[in-house]
């Protein structure tokens, strides 16, 4: 079924539906960013992700659509800029504007996680519109306008390996590599050298697994929006949503299976960075490859996002919170130059020799030497006049906070917030009608405290046993904490967590009619397994307790209205 044989309509809706989908993709970054990162900095990643965006439809308005989408070309290299958007909107292209528009604010958005928790919101906004108005709109006229160079040399990058994913990446490194590291993030010794690399998890791994299936869901109207056959083998609508699944499905099998080789645990940040990984690299060659080549690509995608990741991490000592660099920069080259290795039509294990390889190569390398320079100048400017990075206060307190007056982008979570009850206050001596002599205990029984450390699956047994006896108040709160072992030994994108901090429910009772005896019996049969980490109980003397609703003290203030 060919694109001619049907309504040409039909497939202008597709086309504009597939424009939402990249569109949607947005909220998928900010959720991958805003989860691996902490939590103090969650409304400044939303911020920066809407405003990418928003940016972008101004810059690209105003300037980037005509650099990219001019019919006169400079010797195959830049677009004439034209108005015809505010001149001759009843003939312009609103179909091709949209859609190149969303695609050129996910080249901005990628560079945002690679920077963030210590960069400065103003000068991101400055940034954000520099590479929506000049750097994506140039170097992806190369590759997508007919007239551009790259183009017109066969050039293969359907949906934007190199001009999209590439380009984001390599701003991210060039970024992050002038902002510096988080604090904390590197140790080093009085000459300025690294001795050891820390682990900052991000705060929420549920939001970077949905926004990792956002972006999944998202990027087959991003690589299939294009297409203009339903299902005639490959370059069709159908094989492409094929090999945009086969891709990032290998990549996370592979990713899954060597993390698990290597640190003894399959690790769920890298495995999700895999998934994404994949997707970039077949973002290139769906509409060129075939199951076999999606597969290869996958494959070298899983493998690669590790060994970029550390590398990064560990040897350059670039920190890339969300692995931005590793993912999109990394994978989007390769992706780019397999497309000279499996594609059917040129490729070289297809039996098409070496010129389309040498082509991706050209390509990859021109598109990164022009984002490097241009990037690299806008950076080295911002840092030397206005400034990249927050100051360690502000970094250290949280970007919501100084950069947007955001107590906390989880409000609710808050526990500094006051809650007002009502206008009406209530004197203590008609709150209290029972006289208070300091100094006096209400009786002479003994008040113990109780503290119980122990795991999360036992509270359950815990409550029931302290029930039975006739222990009706009891304070819980989550902990971390970690005894003689040390916890266990951990790795967080395949950084060494020294020392582990597990997750345990501390209870603290107090009793008084209770004999101390029973609480403890009660609490080891309840808390006993036989393994390590069952827990420990804390005996103190507790020397009062007062009832602040009515004054009683000691043992009455520990007994009910009885």
């Amino acid at each position: 079924m060919s694109l001619e044989s049907i309504n040409a309509d039909v497939w202008g809706i597709w086309f504009l539906i597939g424009a939402a989908l990249v569109f949607f993709m947005q909220c998928g970054f900010a959720m991958v960013e805003t989860g691996f990162t902490r939590a103090k900095n969650a409304g400044n990643i939303i911020m920066k992700n809407l405003m990418d965006f928003c940016i972008g439809t101004v810059v690209f308005m105003l300037l980037g659509s005509s650099l990219m989408l001019a019919e006169d070309y400079v010797m195959g290299l830049i677009g004439v800029p034209n108005l015809n958007l505010f001149t001759d909107f009843s003939s312009f292209d609103a179909k091709g504007f949209v859609f190149n528009l969303v695609f050129c604010a996910t080249a901005a958005t990628i560079v945002s996680g690679a920077m963030a928790e210590r960069t400065k919101f103003a000068t991101y906004c400055i940034y954000s519109g520099i590479i929506s108005a000049v750097v994506y709109p140039i170097e992806a006229g190369w590759v997508w306008n007919a007239k551009g160079w790259l183009c017109e040399m066969g050039y293969i990058d359907f949906a934007g390996s190199s001009a999209i994913h590439m380009v984001g990446g390599i701003t991210a490194f060039i970024g992050a590599a002038m902002l510096g590291a988080r604090i904390g993030k590197y140790e080093r010794d009085k000459n300025g050298k690294v001795v050891k690399v820390n682990a900052i998890p991000g705060h929420s791994l549920t939001l970077g697994a949905l926004g990792c299936f956002i972006l999944w869901f998202g990027w087959y109207g991003f690589n299939g929006a294009a297409c203009t056959t339903l299902n005639d083998g490959v370059g069709s609508m159908a094989a492409v949503f094929l090999t945009t699944t086969i891709a990032p499905a290998v990549a996370s099998c592979v990713t899954m299976i060597l993390t698990w080789i290597k640190d003894g645990k399959p690790d769920v940040s890298m495995t999700l960075n895999a998934s994404l990984a994949g997707l970039v690299g077949i973002t290139a060659g769906c509409a060129s490859m075939d199951a076999i080549g999606a597969t290869a690509v996958g494959v070298v995608s899983g493998v690669l996002v590790v060994v970029a990741v550390e590398f990064i991490d560990k040897k350059l000592h670039v920190d890339d919170p969300v692995g931005a660099v590793a993912v999109h920069a990394v994978n989007g080259m390769w992706g780019t130059i397999a497309c000279g290795l499996f594609a059917v039509d040129g490729g070289l294990f297809y039996g098409g020799g070496f010129r389309q390889l040498g082509v991706q190569f050209l390509g990859v390398l021109a598109i990164a030497v022009y984002t490097s320079v241009v990037m690299g100048v806008v950076f080295y400017v911002l840092k030397k006049t206005i400034g990249l990075r927050v100051s360690k206060e502000e970094e250290i307190g949280g970007l919501d906070s100084y950069e947007h007056g955001l107590a906390s982008a989880y409000a609710g979570f808050n526990m500094n917030e006051r809650i007002s009850l009502g206008s009406g206050e209530v004197s203590v001596s008609k709150a209290i009608p029972v006289e208070i002599i300091d100094d006096v205990v209400a009786s002479d029984v003994k008040l113990t405290k109780i503290q119980i450390i122990c795991n999360e699956s036992r509270f359950a047994s815990l409550k029931d046993e302290m029930n039975k006896i006739g222990v009706t108040g009891m304070t819980v709160a989550k902990v971390m904490g970690c005894g003689i072992q040390k916890g266990k030994d951990k790795y967080y994108r395949g950084v060494k967590v020294d020392m582990d901090l597990l997750p345990k429910v501390q209870v603290d009772i107090v009793v008084a009619k209770v004999p101390v005896k029973d609480v403890v019996n009660a609490a080891k049969k309840a808390l006993y397994t036989g393994n390590i980490g069952d827990g420990k109980i804390f005996i103190y003397d507790c020397e009062n307790a007062v009832k602040v609703r009515t004054g009683e003290m000691g043992y009455d203030a520990m007994q009910g209205e009885e």
